[in-house]
């Protein structure tokens, strides 16, 4: 079963202040290919990225440091921001958790929730 975590943008959330939002990780599968991705993204960026690597996916992006993707063209790293959003999904009713849906693009009405949901997926994804 794949790991989930709900996350609650805190009071100074600007906007989305108590907007509720459930993170589920991506198959191994897509972990995989995104993290491939993103070191090949990475090298070409020219960081120099270990042989053991690849081997390691996900983990050697933790380890390398998510920091480093910003070296990375955003051509490259458009996909890879689309997937990682992908994994967010927003509980519109605080009193009724069991009600999810995909995100539409008014949900999120600060950038600084995007980043930190975008911090919170890699967590998830990196057991971090």
């Amino acid at each position: 079963m794949r790991k989930t975590l709900t996350y609650t943008v805190q009071a100074d959330g600007g906007r989305d202040a108590g907007k509720m939002f459930k993170l589920t990780e991506m198959s191994a599968e897509a972990a995989e290919k995104w993290a491939i991705r993103a070191l090949l993204a990475l090298g070409r960026a020219g960081v120099q990225i270990p042989d053991s690597a690849v081997r390691e996916g996900m983990g050697a992006i933790a380890r390398i440091g998510i920091g480093l993707l910003m070296r990375v063209d955003f051509h490259d790293a458009e996909p890879l921001l689309d997937e990682m959003m992908a994994c967010v999904q927003i509980q519109p009713n605080p009193n009724d958790l069991a009600v999810v849906r995909a995100l539409v693009a008014d949900d999120i009405e600060e950038v600084a929730t995007r980043v930190l949901l975008r911090r919170e997926v890699f967590r998830l994804h990196t057991g971090f």
